[in-house]
């Protein structure tokens, strides 16, 4: 048939040899000595022949995919998703690539039960989350999979005890970072913006970062300069008109996030505050947009790049059931100008 598509039986017939040798030696099997190998992959060339991924990870009882499942996080607008993760995404999409992986991307809450949505049906080898709402009740999800054996991982605070493999920022130590450098020029009251429940874990570390910094400074931590806010400008925004009112002295501000630390310095400005003269502000994740703030935000880099890349090998690992323990990447303080320069002790 003229517009018939080439099949493997095609090649092994042109090659002299099996069907079965074909296979193995496109897919690149020790098996198969390296000119056999060779001369089956030209053929294969010659005649414009296409592996059927399908059929070959039927066989394998391999999908080849992997499922991103991003949490849909209200707080963060009409969008569903924090732009943090954004960039996160796009490495994680590369990384599966380079290990010939297809990634099919979907929101986590959705579902009550994501094995069975993904590995049992056979639609995904492993499951990338990221993000998790309230951590309370995403940790029992989790220990539910660890029940049926699945394939995970996550990004997110690493905490004893806590089910599966997770990969996160060390949050306590860039925060920490933050604060010393607010107290380096000279600001002694400084504000935390951002919820610090058991519920959200990564912020709470990034308070206890932030309490300690004082401490070692020799600075009380006062509880009134602490404001619970959600991760977007809006909850930023009315926590730092909460902040005002409460009329206490303050000169700096650590947003939780940059998206919280975005809508602090919307706030401040509208009040004919000055930024960074009359308060500094600082926020956390390095989110694209806080470059072009004005002024531009400083913040504690949190490595997308390197995280995507690390989610998707140690996800690898896990699926070949190898040992794999959650760890903490390294944040890196970012300064820019809504801190300003140095300035006298008060």
């Amino acid at each position: 048939m003229k517009d018939r598509k080439p099949t493997s039986f095609d090649i092994a017939y042109r090659a002299g040899v099996s069907q079965a040798t074909v296979s193995r030696a496109l897919s690149d099997s020790p098996l198969v000595n390296e000119e056999t190998k060779q001369r089956i992959k030209e053929i294969a060339r010659e005649l414009n022949y296409k592996v059927d991924k399908n059929a070959r990870n039927l066989r394998s009882q391999k999908t080849k995919t992997i499922a991103l499942l991003l949490n849909e996080d209200h707080g963060t607008g009409d969008s569903l998703i924090n732009p943090f993760f954004l960039s996160m995404v796009a490495s994680i999409i590369r990384a599966s690539a380079n290990q010939n992986y297809d990634l099919l991307i979907s929101f986590q809450q959705f579902s009550d039960d994501w094995h069975a949505d993904y590995e049992d049906a056979n639609r995904a080898d492993g499951i990338i989350f990221l993000g998790y709402g309230d951590y309370t009740t995403y940790v029992k999800k989790l220990t539910h999979l660890d029940e049926q054996n699945a394939h995970y991982i996550t990004w997110g605070p690493v905490l004893p005890g806590q089910p599966g493999v997770s990969i996160g920022c060390d949050n306590f130590n860039g925060a920490r970072q933050a604060v010393e450098h607010l107290i380096s020029l000279g600001h002694r009251r400084i504000a935390f913006v951002g919820g610090i429940s058991d519920g959200s874990p990564e912020f709470k570390r990034r308070y206890e970062g932030y309490c300690r910094a004082l401490e070692e400074a020799g600075i009380e931590v006062d509880l009134q300069l602490q404001i619970d806010a959600e991760t977007s400008e809006d909850s930023g925004y009315q926590a730092a008109l909460r902040l005002r009112e409460r009329k206490i002295n303050f000169d700096a501000v650590l947003g939780a996030s940059d998206l919280i630390a975005i809508g602090v310095m919307k706030a401040f400005e509208e009040q004919g505050l000055n930024i960074p003269d009359d308060i500094a502000i600082m926020g956390f994740d390095d989110i694209p947009m806080s470059a072009y703030t004005y002024p531009p935000l400083s913040t504690v880099q949190q490595n997308t790049k390197l995280a995507g890349e690390l989610l998707v090998e140690n996800l690898l690992r896990l699926m070949e059931n190898e040992t794999v323990t959650s760890f903490l990447i390294p944040a890196q303080l970012v300064v820019r100008g809504s801190c300003g320069g140095s300035r006298q002790a008060k």
